[in-house]
């Protein structure tokens, strides 16, 4: 039992490593790719603590090099999701009656892992099993999860000290339970730090989870499945679930002890999951959470006072960086007439200089997408692009799959604002450019906010100060994370909490102290120290 206030310690952001040529980091990690390339792996789901190995063995290919299989995981069905549940709530009174230093101890050391002995070796699994450079992986994990763990067990104290005013002769108090039943995370491909992120936040205060990552980051979750259970994670805590969607969510959903969702994908599935929620209300225990980041069609509106050189490496920054596979990423600018021969040309001369190919080379800036149903997508898009009179391919719309899934960095120019390039989240790396006469920016900032269905992020590119004031409250609802003079990309805990509203989510704001607020139902304490003894008021008296 707790004799003191603990203060944990103060969160300060992980800082990236530069992986500089003859640099010790550099050295480590590509010799650890080298060893992870080279060997096949065997995945297992883990559920209460046991690896489960089903002998349904499906491969895992590096998007790079599709002929690569980086080793096999273990499909499950119906009743492992069903013993996953159990385990989940087998441990959860014991995880929940754990005093909060404890739990918090646990997340810690895992961040101090994934800084030292296994940053080499979550970093190798992201390039390998997603095909991020290795800037990009550095930047998702370790650096984002490391953040995620520290300021999470920042935020909790914040929480727990939040506390009601107490009057003479009482003592109001507030304490923080987890929720009543378990939690289902669904955590998607392109960042490996979400995986970490959205079972481990509920997990922290005392939640028991059941994971489903995606097929296509099933390597990397492993690797942080193993770091959690190094960390002192106990059995039945977090239980690693490999099945299909549907397969998961008709047990999970069904459950009367379903408490939760913390999702990140795509919007329709997270409709189809809040749809089936709604369909089952009458079965569940308590109303459930339901927390999901989503899909985004995110914007740069570029005014005539804005410096070009630098809107026009944002643009290529945040449209190209990991393949435009960001739900962050940009995907739609609106150029001034008389900015955009001078853009065009700076980016044309960035793109020229992209180099595309395998991550394990460190000259490449872009690397391939993630499977063959997204090569084909973005392929259709580009294809259609090409035979559309609205648009004009100012650069790129070239792809190959022949070693991996490999698509060109792509710059469309269109004259219809409402096109599809314009409104579809393609999730590859396309931008496509509306140019318009520079006295319609008032219209042309109306036109950015209606145009998707999103509201994820957006940036506005000027100097002069009454535009970026009018571009502030004109764009107020169109994005949950808003930048000024910066691309649209990037979410780092405890700086930029990220999410968004309208068809990009709940926005509760993962990596601020809104998120963890979710995961918690509050309970009011009041004690009275003097109880009364006499039912009667005084206003019942005679005169």
């Amino acid at each position: 039992m707790a004799k003191a206030f603990f203060r944990v310690p103060e969160p300060v952001n992980e800082q990236a490593k530069a992986y500089a040529p003859g640099s010790e980091e550099k050295k480590a990690l590509k010799a650890v790719l080298a060893e992870m390339a080279a060997e096949e792996v065997d995945i297992p789901m883990v559920i209460g603590g046991r690896e489960i190995r089903t002998g349904n063995r499906i491969a895992i290919r590096a998007p790079h090099d599709h002929e690569h299989v980086l080793g096999h995981f273990h499909l499950g069905d119906a009743s492992h999701v069903e013993q996953a549940i159990d385990a989940a709530l087998e441990a959860k009174e014991a995880w929940s009656a754990l005093p909060w230093e404890r739990r918090a101890s646990i997340f810690l050391k895992a961040a101090e892992l994934l800084a030292k002995p296994y940053r080499a070796k979550v970093v190798a699994a992201t390039m390998l099993g997603q095909s991020k450079t290795v800037f990009q992986a550095e930047i998702d994990i370790p650096c984002s999860l490391i953040d995620h763990f520290k300021y999470n067990v920042h935020f909790m104290t914040q929480i727990f000290g939040q506390q009601p005013l107490s009057l003479p002769g009482s003592w109001n108090r507030m304490e923080y339970r987890p929720l009543e039943g378990f939690i289902f995370a669904v955590t998607p491909f392109n960042f490996t730090s979400i995986g970490g992120n959205l079972p481990t936040a509920p997990a922290l205060v005392g939640n028991t989870v059941v994971w489903k990552p995606a097929r296509n980051q099933i390597y990397s979750a492993a690797v942080l499945m193993e770091i959690l259970r190094e960390a002192g994670i106990p059995d039945g805590v977090i239980n690693l679930v490999h099945v299909e969607g549907p397969v998961a969510s008709d047990v999970i959903l069904r459950h009367p002890d379903f408490a939760g969702l913390h999702f990140t994908g795509s919007t329709g599935t997270f409709k189809k999951l809040w749809k089936t929620v709604a369909e089952n209300i009458h079965v569940y225990r308590t109303f459930p959470r339901l927390v999901g980041e989503t899909g985004g069609k995110n914007y740069v509106v570029v005014h005539k006072s804005a410096d070009t050189r630098r809107a026009a490496t944002a643009l290529t920054l945040g449209a190209f960086e990991y393949q435009g596979q960001k739900c962050s990423a940009a995907s739609r600018a609106y150029i001034p007439e008389s900015l955009w021969d001078e853009m065009r040309d700076y980016m044309l001369e960035d793109v020229s200089k992209i180099t595309v190919g395998s991550p394990e080379d460190f000259t490449n800036f872009m690397t391939a997408v993630i499977d063959p149903k997204a090569f084909d997508k973005i392929k259709g898009y580009t294809e259609d692009a090409k035979a559309s009179p609205a648009i004009e391919v100012v650069a790129g719309a070239g792809h190959d799959d022949s070693t991996g899934y490999f698509i060109e960095p792509t710059i469309l120019r269109t004259t219809d604002p409402h096109h599809v390039t314009m409104r579809d989240e393609i999730f590859g790396p396309v931008l496509t450019v509306y140019v318009y006469e520079d006295e319609r920016f008032e219209e042309i900032l109306e036109l950015a906010d209606k145009t998707s269905p999103y509201a994820l992020t957006g940036s506005i590119f000027a100097r002069d100060p009454y535009a970026i004031e009018l571009a502030d409250k004109k764009l107020m609802n169109s994005a949950g994370n808003f930048f000024i003079n910066d691309k649209p990309t990037g979410g780092t805990p405890g700086l930029q909490p990220f999410g968004g509203a309208r068809s990009s989510g709940t926005n509760d704001k993962v990596g601020s102290i809104i998120n963890l607020l979710r995961w918690m139902s509050p309970r009011t304490i009041k004690e009275n120290f003097s109880p009364p003894e006499d039912f009667r008021y005084p206003f019942m008296g005679e005169e």
